[in-house]
Order: structure tokens, then C-alpha cells, then sequence
């Protein structure tokens, strides 16, 4: 048995390659600049709360779909080729940056809070959501991602869910209004399980397109493949 790597590919494969990993590179670093305007920003207008400020889905889910592109990035250039768990982190980031453009861009554009900045929250809910989105289905980076793992990627969302109940029990914060108790804890209730089920159907998407190949190893983009 052999295995091909990237150290085997040619340069015009390699060129490719590193190209693609500094597009995922300036795209996390992007993310991280408008996080660090949006924290600056909020604070230019009040005390922050950091607990409340990256409490938020948003926040969260940005910061580890970009963390998680910038080790692909790295995996890459260094060579050695991503990991059965980073690709599999991979799966479950896109999931979840993937939720946050569905849930903001359907429940709530338009609404005042939030990311302020204009363009900081494009970055964040539009253009970030979108790029992972493609970014996992048209490179194929990528091996299967085993179905017995599927139930894995809804542990975060329902623990988030679960501390944002508590917390707006005990002291009243909430960071999105769908999920206010104000409103009875039967109206969250369905938001909660809304909210797991669109969790199971997205990353049940996104384990399907693991197994397609758009752009193929042999571009340059896939993982080494086993003979």
C-alpha cells in the first residue's frame, strides 16, 4: 500500500494548493478583524461584558470556523496534510457558521442589537457563512466524514442552548430575542428544538457532500488518496 502526498504533487499542484490555504488564511483573518472592530466598538459605548459579548452564537461559531480554517491553512503549507479530527472539526465548524447565516439572515436582519458596524456584520453573518459553505463543498480537501460521528456535532449547540437558558433565568440575559424567557418558556422550547433539528439537518448535509468531490486530489485541493 502507498500514499501519495503533497510533497509528491507537482509544483503547479502544490502552487494550487498553498493559493487555496492563503485564501482560507486572509478569509479567518478578515473574520478575526471584524470581530476585533465589533469588541472595540461595543466598547467605545459602554462597559462590555466580555461573558456577553462572545456569548453569542455568532461570535462563537465565527471564532472557531476561522481557528479551524487557519490549522487546515497551516496543514497545508506544512505539508503533512489535515487530520482524521481536524477534518472532522471542519464538518462540524461549517455546520455551525452555516446555522448562523440560516438563523440571522431568516429571524434576524434588520433588528436592532447586534454586530453596529455595517461591514463587521456582513463579514460575520453573510459573507463568512457563504465562504465556508463553499468552501466545503466545491474543495476536496476532505475524506468521508463517518455518519457514526453525526450525533457529535449537536453537543455544542445544546450545551450553548442550555447555558443561555440558565443564564436568562438567573440574570436576564439572552442574547438573541427568540429565545428571551420573557416570552415563556414553551415559545423557547420550540425555538430550542428548532434550532437542534436544523443543527441535525445541516450537518446531515454536510456529511453528505464529504463524500463528493467537486475539485478532486489530483487538483491539488484533495487529501493524498491510498492505492
Amino acid at each position: 500500500m502507498t500514499t501519495s502526498t503533497e510533497h509528491d504533487a507537482p509544483p503547479r499542484t502544490r502552487a494550487g494548493s498553498y493559493a487555496f490555504a492563503t485564501v482560507r488564511l486572509a478569509v479567518s483573518l478578515a473574520v478575526a478583524g471584524a470581530i476585533i472592530a465589533t469588541f472595540f466598538d461595543t466598547a467605545a459605548r459602554g462597559p462590555i461584558n466580555p461573558f456577553n459579548f462572545f456569548g453569542f452564537f455568532t461570535m462563537q461559531s465565527n471564532i472557531i470556523a476561522a481557528t479551524v480554517l487557519v490549522l487546515a491553512a497551516l496543514a497545508t503549507f506544512s505539508g503533512r496534510g489535515q487530520s482524521s479530527a481536524l477534518q472532522l472539526a471542519r464538518g462540524f465548524a461549517t455546520t455551525y457558521i452555516v446555522i448562523v447565516g440560516i438563523v440571522y439572515n431568516t429571524l434576524l436582519a434588520g433588528l436592532e442589537g447586534g454586530v453596529s458596524l455595517a461591514w463587521a456584520n456582513w463579514v460575520l453573518h453573510v459573507f463568512f457563512p457563504l465562504y465556508a459553505a463553499l468552501d466545503w463543498i466545491v474543495f476536496g480537501d476532505r475524506y468521508r466524514l463517518p455518519w457514526s460521528r453525526l450525533w457529535v456535532v449537536t453537543v455544542y449547540p445544546l450545551v450553548w442552548l442550555v447555558v443561555v437558558i440558565i443564564r436568562g433565568a438567573a440574570d436576564g440575559w439572552v442574547p438573541y430575542p427568540f429565545l428571551d424567557p420573557a416570552q415563556g418558556y414553551g415559545v423557547v422550547a420550540i425555538y430550542c428544538i428548532a434550532i437542534f433539528v436544523l443543527t441535525v439537518l445541516v450537518a446531515s448535509a454536510v456529511f453528505a457532500i464529504s463524500r463528493i468531490r467537486i475539485l478532486r486530489s489530483g487538483s491539488g485541493f484533495g487529501p493524498p488518496e491510498e492505492a
